[in-house]
């Protein structure tokens, strides 16, 4: 492969002024859109030497058959043009979201003559004002339930509305209770007009002040012997605490910010949006994103932002979010241009919308888990995922059965290593185990130690008890059960590179047994390594077989993870448990300082004394204990 890209543009030809830059391929696709403040620094970052780009962006200029670009005048024009062209385009190396439908709102319009309100996915109604996004159109349809008790507005469609006030018959809404408006018979269009004010002034503030209000008018209507008029204002009161305690408090009732939480891996991110107004979430939103090229939080943030508020919601005073884009002030220009006020984008530190980015970053973890574990469930994509990892490992059949292996440890210690067992694309659990390895000089002597001990079953089967029938007390004979770790994988796949491959393929060789296809995955690029290859095979960023692949060995690393804490706080336990004054606390600081007990062993009284909350005397006592 050659260094250069032969369409590189020589440096002098590329303008120093911000704009955007479009790579296409030979066909005239549209491969990738970005922007930049400049375009020939930003852009020489595509043309260095090909050996040292990131494995994805490699792909893409290689891909790429030419490189084309538009001056701007500012980088606030950059970021509207580069979004323009990303819809218009629909660049495959860009940001995909997964989840791209649209959530409902409540939407008074404004606009009529007697406003309405509805609930609606439309975010475009001429007049409108939006209250939401909400997840689900039951809450929406809740909320307009309990507010139409307090403020009576209308809900009829405009087709009926205008065959009422023609006719002077109340529509058929209004006939059975569902309807206040004019259309009713039982106010005017001036008496709605002034519900409706009302409505929208409460759902946009949730002042507790109107909720006073209408409890002083309901005692002054009771003394006055008005009961009638005390019953609604009592009504109302209930109706509009309902509304109240439905919307949590988070923070002081002055701040209305959006709150985006955003948690990634190599091939998604999940995105969970908070809508709060008035100090409370008045809107919960999710999707997940699909990335193609390596990027990070702050890059995410810079395409994620504008893709939210492009879509017609209405970006508020302060914006928070996990980092701050490189582009932050350009990004606050082109929200401002999308909001009646100024517009700030914040990184929350701490406090209490540190807390709450926390909870959102929580929310958007468990959501691409979940993304995770429905896609992995699905017949149809496991099916293509096993296709494709066949296809691209030559092999003769499809991988029925993998195997996956990682080893952990902590600063060299504690070593210990997994097997996940994956059947037709989905986790057998009961067929999982664990591996300690007293010695190793490093990971590839591990995963030679633990792959040697597992082939050895295969090799030679007979270590493992045979199978045996179970008759029951009837004298019903139950058939056998498969001996669960002498059956052989399909594909065979270790955590790692070429270094943790070469000890893999060492062991299998060693072993004498044959008919397995072993590879490695590489964390840091994704790629997939052979025995004795000098280049790794790439698959496509959003295919079903690399998502399996990966899912495969996250879960060896989660399941040597816990094993080897598991391992660790039983060894700290019984070595540390029997010394007087040493509770848990500081048995998990002295674990802190020093990592492990074998290194704790190796340390003076005083380098113990030096750990927060041990002094000399409890410290003399460790060494006594330890030495023991």
């Amino acid at each position: 492969m050659a260094n250069v890209l032969p369409y590189r543009p020589k440096a002098g030809e590329i303008p120093t002024q911000p704009g955007v830059y479009r790579f296409r391929d030979a066909s005239g696709r549209v491969l990738y859109v970005g922007k930049a403040k400049n375009l020939r620094a930003r852009l020489s970052n595509y043309f260095a030497p090909l050996h040292t780009l990131h494995e994805r962006t490699r792909r893409m200029v290689t891909t790429a058959a030419g490189v084309e670009w538009t001056v701007v005048g500012n980088e606030v024009e950059a970021l509207q043009l580069e979004y323009t062209w990303i819809k218009e385009f629909d660049p495959p190396f860009n940001v995909m979201f997964k989840d791209d439908k649209s959530y409902p709102y409540m939407a008074v319009t404004l606009g009529d003559e007697a406003p309405r309100v509805l609930v609606t996915r439309n975010t475009k109604i001429r007049g409108a004002r939006y209250f939401g996004p909400y997840p689900k159109k039951w809450a929406v349809d809740e909320v307009i339930e309990l507010m139409i008790k307090a403020f009576p507005i209308r809900t009829c469609k405009d087709s009926d509305y205008k065959r009422a006030m023609q006719s002077g018959k109340p529509c058929f809404a209004g006939q059975i209770g569902r309807c206040f408006g004019p259309c009713s018979g039982k106010v005017t269009i001036e008496e709605h007009r002034e519900a409706v004010k009302r409505f929208v002034s409460f759902m946009a503030n949730q002042d507790r002040r109107m909720v006073a209000e209408l409890v002083l008018e309901m005692k002054a209507a009771s003394e006055e012997q008005n009961y009638e008029l005390a019953a609604r204002r009592r009504d109302q009161v209930v109706a509009l605490e309902a509304v109240l305690e439905k919307s949590a408090v988070v923070l002081r009732e002055s701040v209305d910010i959006d709150l985006f939480g955003i948690v990634h891996d190599e091939l998604a991110a999940a995105v969970q949006l908070f809508v709060v107004r008035g100090g409370r979430i008045r809107g919960v939103r999710g999707w997940v994103v699909d990335k193609e090229l390596h990027m990070s939080m702050a890059e995410l943030v810079d395409s994620i932002v504008p893709q939210v508020y492009a879509e017609g919601l209405t970006p508020p005073r302060e914006i928070v979010v996990p980092e701050l884009p490189e582009d932050a002030p350009a990004l606050e220009s082109w929200l401002e241009s999308r909001s009646p006020t100024k517009v700030r984008l914040r990184a929350a530190q701490r406090g209490d919308k540190a807390a709450l980015l926390e909870t959102a970053n929580q929310n958007a973890g468990h959501a691409l888990m979940l993304y995770k574990t429905r896609r992995s469930a699905d017949f149809t994509s496991r099916s293509k995922a096993l296709e494709d990892i066949q296809e691209a490992l030559g092999m003769a059949d499809a991988p029925l059965r993998m195997e996956c292996y990682d080893v952990s440890h902590l600063s060299g210690t504690n070593i210990v290593a997994s097997m996940v067992v994956f059947e037709d694309g989905l986790p057998r659990k009961d067929e999982y185990r664990r591996f300690n390895i007293p010695e190793s000089t490093d990971d590839t002597d591990s995963i030679h130690r633990v792959l040697t001990r597992r082939l050895a079953y295969l090799a030679h089967p007979e270590t493992e008890p045979d199978p045996i029938e179970v008759v029951t007390s009837d004298g019903v004979v139950e058939p056998a059960k498969r001996r669960k770790f002498s059956y052989s994988p399909n594909l065979l796949i270790v955590d790692g590179g070429q270094p943790q491959v070469a000890a893999a393929e060492r062991a299998l060789r060693e072993s004498g047994v044959t008919g397995i296809q072993l590879c490695g995955i590489a964390k840091r690029l994704e790629e997939i390594w052979l025995p004795d290859s000098d280049f790794p095979v790439i698959l496509p960023r959003n295919s079903e077989a690399l998502f399996l692949i990966q899912r495969i060995r996250d879960e060896a690393h989660r399941f040597a993870i816990t094993h080897q804490r598991t391992r660790r706080k039983r060894d700290i336990a019984s070595v540390l448990g029997e010394v007087p004054g040493l509770g848990p606390a500081r048995v998990r600081e002295l674990l802190r300082h020093f990592g492990s007990v074998a290194r704790l062993k190796l340390a003076t009284s005083e380098e113990i004394a030096e750990v927060s909350g041990i002094g000399p005397t409890l410290a003399g006592a460790i060494r006594t204990h330890l030495d023991s």
